[in-house]
């Protein structure tokens, strides 16, 4: 951690982690929030934190201390817009720096900042997201990577797509991938039971943990599917489908509805921790088949769950998974029926073989790591302003 000789004044915008519930980029956003207090907790002297929000926060977000405080900003409409820059405004005084773990900086900040960016599907595959949600993401993404002077990118691969579409220099990116949140939990046999019960879950299964929205390539993963049972050995199965409906929604539904497999199809909405845990423990493979991913958080939790995931041999997945799953062509149903099959048939020395290469995985991706280099950034950025 760097010394510094005089506090580092730090304001973050905690609305993207503000969250009951929380996918994606809410779970990236709160878990390096987490890693951050934890970081600086022995040395609330040297760092003064001041988490922004635009409502009071959840149960679970880190407790108030010394060197770590919450301050609730209005009004909460056009918070980015007008809210945020308003207040960072009026106190600049208050503060050295400011981040956002999220795509949306301050429309204009009175202060030295530090944005991050997801990925760039929206700016590959616009034909995929709602006209407002497009609009605010290719407009607020823009400004908010053009002004920061210095840009967090979860992957290597979107450190690549920023450095194409913004043409940002690329010492002025970093790379802070996420990590494995926590444990594996452990599980009765008897709980795991009676979760899998309440989930419709009859029989093995593959699984599918995410937004259910057009990107993650949901109706190739259905027609491969469909393949698979029609072997006898695989007639059983059931596709899971664990995540809240996200956005253009109906060809999904009615592609579920309308397949000959929809009575082995279970969508379960979201799913608790618990019941997660359960799925990834019992599925025979994890499927992540998206056709743009920043990163890939539910395919490093099935490594960390030992579960196998055949993932897309695309954008950030090569990152995430290593040699440590199996990599299909996202746009051909049958390599994906192939990486399914062999999934299923995988015997214990596969097993163990698997085993050893998805726990060196997943040591290599840590939200403290991740928080230790942007808080870096954070003080390198703050000296360098003093400096100047």
């Amino acid at each position: 951690m760097p010394e510094m000789s005089v506090p580092l004044r730090l304001a973050i915008d905690g609305n993207e982690a503000n969250l009951d519930r929380r996918v994606g980029s809410n779970t990236y956003a709160y878990q390096l929030l987490l890693a951050l207090e934890k970081l600086t907790r022995s040395q609330a002297h040297i760092y003064q934190i001041t988490v922004l929000l635009a409502g009071e926060p959840v149960a679970d977000m880190p407790a108030p201390r010394v060197g770590w405080n919450y301050r609730v900003i209005r009004p909460r409409p056009a918070w980015t817009q007008w809210g945020l820059p308003l207040h960072l405004f009026l106190h600049q005084s208050h503060y050295d720096v400011f981040f956002t773990p999220g795509h949306y900086a301050p429309r204009w900040c009175s202060l030295p900042y530090i944005s991050s960016v997801m990925d760039l599907a929206f700016l590959r595959y616009p034909e995929l997201f709602r006209p407002r949600d497009l609009y605010q993401l290719q407009n607020w993404t823009r400004y908010s990577v053009a002004h920061a002077q210095k840009v967090v990118c979860i992957s290597r691969f979107t450190k690549s797509e920023v450095e194409k579409f913004y043409h940002r220099d690329p010492q002025d990116l970093i790379v802070a991938y996420p990590g494995f949140a926590g444990k594996v939990l452990k599980l009765t046999a008897n709980s795991q039971r009676q979760l899998l019960k309440d989930l419709h879950v009859k029989n093995n299964y593959f699984l599918y943990l995410g937004t259910l929205q057009p990107r993650k390539n949901i109706i190739l993963m259905i027609d491969a599917f469909e393949k698979v049972i029609e072997k006898k050995k695989f007639k059983k199965y059931q596709l899971i489908l664990a995540g809240k409906n996200g956005w253009l929604t109906d060809e999904i539904e009615h592609k579920i509805a309308t397949s000959p497999a929809s009575d082995q199809i279970v969508l379960t909405g979201f799913v608790s921790e618990q019941q997660k845990a359960t799925l990834l423990l019992n599925a025979t493979a994890t499927l992540n088949l998206g056709i743009y991913e920043g990163f890939g958080i539910p395919p490093l939790e099935s490594l960390a769950y030992g579960t196998l995931p055949i993932v897309a041999n695309n954008t950030a997945m090569p990152e995430v998974v290593g040699t440590a799953g199996l990599s299909v062509n996202p746009y051909r149903v049958e390599s994906v029926v192939k990486a399914m099959i062999v999934a299923a048939n995988l015997d214990f020395k596969g097993k163990q073989k698997f085993f050893k290469l998805a726990d060196r995985q997943v040591r290599k991706f840590s939200y403290q790591k991740a928080a230790k280099l942007v808080l870096r950034h954070l003080t390198d950025l703050v000296d360098l302003e003093t400096n100047s």
